[in-house]
Order: structure tokens, then sequence, then C-alpha cells
């Protein structure tokens, strides 16, 4: 059964929605830089085993290597780890608000530079998707609600702004990648040079001796393990799901059924504060699920 990009999209949203919670814990622990220099590494042998065992890796071109490895400096050294310097300080509930904003400055850019639109029922869609996330992280906890991944750690402007770094670096590599994508490229191939160029501007950055960049504790065991299945499932099952969709789906569309990632985080918060999310994050749900149902019914 070959799934249509739209529902790659949603799937991907929930491979991420996974990998957020499996990675609050070990990205506090270790340290943003860190964290996400294991997980590159994870993630790369995953892939670039997939590739050579598949053989994947012959569709490769060299003139394509070079667009994938700037989005993936962009997309992911750049925006990945924004992301995760954003959870550290505002926690994952704050950091997907900021991050969800990939979905608005990806339908502006694909429409600015690649001519894309949306039907009038799919803009409604997008909208009521775009409100429902916002409504479902801003009003879904309630005000009684305590927890340490929801403490600020030092300035919020900062945290802000890395959230939204992490959403336009998301943005402008899915619009990168468009063009060569719809060109036949294997996206576990293209997943894994992407990976590669990040993690080698990550080693590069640690050979700086930048104090930020160095890990603020050694990883235990526990932390590696958790890192290792946020790498399986976010970046390489997640990001070759988001380049499999773009295959056929449109940029924006593509990027606003994967903002849905903090709506489904919110029953696995759920688990972990035992308590229903607040009247807003079921409102929130709602809107996302009725501006869903628009997109892929009328798209």
């Amino acid at each position: 059964m070959v799934l249509s990009a739209e529902v790659l999209a949603l799937v991907a949203a929930a491979t991420w929605a996974c990998s957020s919670l499996l990675s609050a814990t070990a990205v506090a622990r270790m340290g943003p830089f860190s964290f996400s220099r294991w997980r590159m590494v994870f993630a790369c042998l995953l892939l670039w085993g997939m590739a050579l065992v598949t053989g994947s890796w012959r569709s490769l071109q060299l003139d394509g290597v070079g667009v994938l490895a700037l989005s993936g400096f962009i997309g992911i050294f750049v925006g990945d780890t924004a992301l995760f310097a954003c959870m550290n300080r505002l926690g994952p509930r704050r950091s997907g608000i900021l991050f969800a904003t990939h979905a608005l400055f990806s339908v502006v850019l694909a429409w600015l530079f690649l001519g894309e639109t949306l039907s009038p029922w799919a803009l409604v869609g997008s909208a009521l998707l775009i409100a429902g996330v916002m409504t479902a992280i801003a009003f879904g906890r309630r005000e009684t609600e305590s927890h340490q991944w929801e403490a600020t750690k030092g300035r919020l402007v900062v945290g802000i702004g890395l959230g939204l770094l992490s959403a336009l670096g998301q943005s402008v590599a899915a619009l990168m990648l468009k063009p060569l994508m719809e060109t036949g490229l294997d996206p576990v191939a293209a997943s894994a040079v992407r990976m590669s160029s990040s993690l080698a501007a990550h080693l590069l950055l640690l050979l700086t001796g930048w104090r930020l960049v160095q890990a603020t504790r050694s990883p235990r065991w526990g932390d590696l393990g958790y890192t290792f299945a946020s790498a399986a499932i976010g970046m390489a099952l997640g990001m070759t799901l988001i380049l499999k969709a773009l295959q056929h789906g449109s940029v924006g569309m593509v990027e606003m059924l994967s903002s849905v990632t903090p709506v489904l985080l919110l029953p696995v918060l759920w688990w972990v504060y035992r308590r229903r999310p607040a009247v807003g994050g079921w409102v929130g749900a709602v809107l996302t699920v009725a501006g869903c149902a628009l997109i892929l019914l009328r798209h």
C-alpha cells in the first residue's frame, strides 16, 4: 500500500511527538549540543546502514549532494539544535508551540519561491489546524500543574528566539529539498547525507573548544538509550518520512500537517502528569482534527 503525502506527514508528526518525550530528560542532563551530537551519530549509523543494505545510495547524484548537505546544515544543525536548546530552556510544551510556526513560514516561503497555492478549503483547514495547535499548547495545561519540564531556565526571550529559529530552519530546509526530491531521489539516502553534513558541522564546532557546546554531564547508559530511541524514531524514521512526503506533496501542505506534533504530544504528557489536559487542550485538539479532515478531504 502506497501512503499519500498527507498521511506520511501526519505519521512523521507522530514520530516527532514520541521523539520529543524521549529527548527531554536526556537533553536536560547532557546539554543540547552534546545530545544533538550523540543523536546524529546514532541516526547516521542507522541511515547509512539502511542505504548500504538496500543499495539506495546509488540514487545520489553529485550535483544534488551539495544541496542536501546545505539543507542538513540549515534544517538539522541549526534548526534541530536550536529546538533542543529551546526545549532545555522552556520545556517541550512551549518549545512545541514555537516550532509549530514552521507551518506558517513554509506556506509563505513556498508561495513566494515555488508558486504553491492552497485551495480555499485547504486554507480554511490550515487555519483551523494552526489555531488548534496553538490553542492546545498555549491553553492545554492546568494552572495548578507543576513539572520540571515547565520551568523557564535563563531568559525567556532567548528561548523564544531559539524556538523561532528552529522553525525557520525547518521551513528553509524543506523549501530547498522539494525540487530535489521530485527527481526521485531515495529519501533514506538523502536523509543520510543531510545527517552527515550536520554531524560534521557539530564536530567542527566541538573542535573549537567553545565551552557552550561541551557536554554538561557525562552521559549515562540510560541517557544514551533514550538518545538512540529518539534518533531512530524522530530522525531516521520521521525525517525520512517527510522527505518521502515532499516527493509528491506540496511544501506548505506537508509542513502544515507535520506541525500537529504538539497536539499529538498532549496525550503523552497526560500520561506523564497523570492529569487530563485542560479544556483548552481539548478545544485545540478538536480544531486540529477538523482542520486535518478538511485538508485531507478537500486538498
